[in-house]
């Protein structure tokens, strides 16, 4: 799994407040939802944690590997968040734990009223392109990458709970609004990219694929809109509202992943891949890698063991 943003990491127990090594935990209790911060300081096996309530959780820092639902055990790291339905057990590992080197995680418990409240509205007063589309939470998407909005908002959760103001449970329903719609969007792009025939009446949907499969040509985002059947300015509001990202970022975004495949698995040139790519400026297209992976597209395929020139 790729990085996604990671959240501010926050301040660790003093070690003389610690209750326990293992999942140590402290609590802010607000009227519709709980932020939970567990920390553990030493190595661990299948470590069970259950909650009565809906849970996102994000990693601050260091690594667990979860196991869920009977499925294989899979690496949970910074950058990344895992939802877990009500009465859903958990078991974790703690394969690196240590003082020194400790894990940090943040359980957000939803009241399942207020879920359900804020899917509602979204189904009433925005609803989705396409027939037999609604708005609602995919427990089998359980796993997914930060984007800059979940991040954000849930560092801004985060600030709210653990703070003083008096008015807190205000601020916390508002941005809980906002951390609902940021999951679902997240999930709504992943399963149109990981399962093209599942949302055949969305029209959002068939223009992601179609993205997808052209992603070596320069894409318009006029093109786009006519294949929707839509205005310009409606598929716009409509593409971001779907899925939180412009059709424009997510045209980039695809680009930039084909570019990486192309960088690591073949030996094209890095001038050829840019231009295969669409991209008529090879600074820009450079510009645009780095400021996506951090890395120049010579240093990422430096690390990835392809050695050939420009």
């Amino acid at each position: 799994m790729s990085a996604g943003y990671k959240l501010n990491q926050v301040a660790l127990s003093a070690e003389r407040s610690l209750k326990t090594l293992v999942e140590n935990r402290r609590a802010f209790t607000l009227q519709n939802c709980e932020l939970n911060l567990f920390e553990t300081l030493q190595t661990s096996e299948l470590v069970s944690l259950t909650f009565p309530d809906f849970v996102v959780t994000s990693m601050l820092r260091g690594k667990k590997v979860m196991h869920l639902f009977d499925k294989p055990g899979f690496e949970y790291l910074p950058g990344e968040s895992v939802i877990v339905p009500a009465h859903v057990t958990m078991k974790i590992d703690f394969p690196d734990a240590t003082k020194e080197n400790p894990t940090q995680c943040i359980a957000l418990a939803l009241d399942h009223i207020k879920i359900q409240q804020i899917i509602d509205r979204l189904n009433e007063q925005y609803p989705r392109q396409g027939q037999h589309q609604f708005w609602q939470l995919h427990h089998n998407q359980y796993h997914f990458l930060n984007n800059i909005e979940l991040a954000q908002t849930m560092n801004k959760l985060i600030s709210i709970c653990s703070g003083s103001s008096l008015s807190k449970d205000i601020f916390a329903d508002l941005t809980l609004q906002e951390l609902v719609v940021h999951i679902i969007q997240t999930q709504n792009l992943q399963t149109a990219i990981d399962d093209p025939h599942a949302n055949t009446d969305s029209p959002l949907a068939y223009v992601i694929n179609y993205i997808r499969a052209n992603i070596t040509e320069k894409i318009q985002v006029d093109e786009l809109s006519e294949k929707a059947c839509m205005s310009r300015t409606s598929f716009y509001r409509a593409f971001k509202r779907e899925f939180s990202i412009s059709p424009l970022d997510f045209i980039l975004q695809e680009k930039i992943k084909k570019a990486k495949h192309l960088l690591s698995e073949t030996k094209a040139s890095i001038s050829d891949v840019c231009y295969q790519l669409g991209f008529s400026d090879l600074n820009y297209f450079g510009r645009q890698f780095k400021k996506s992976e951090g890395i120049s597209p010579t240093q990422y395929r430096t690390v990835s063991g392809v050695n050939v020139g420009k």
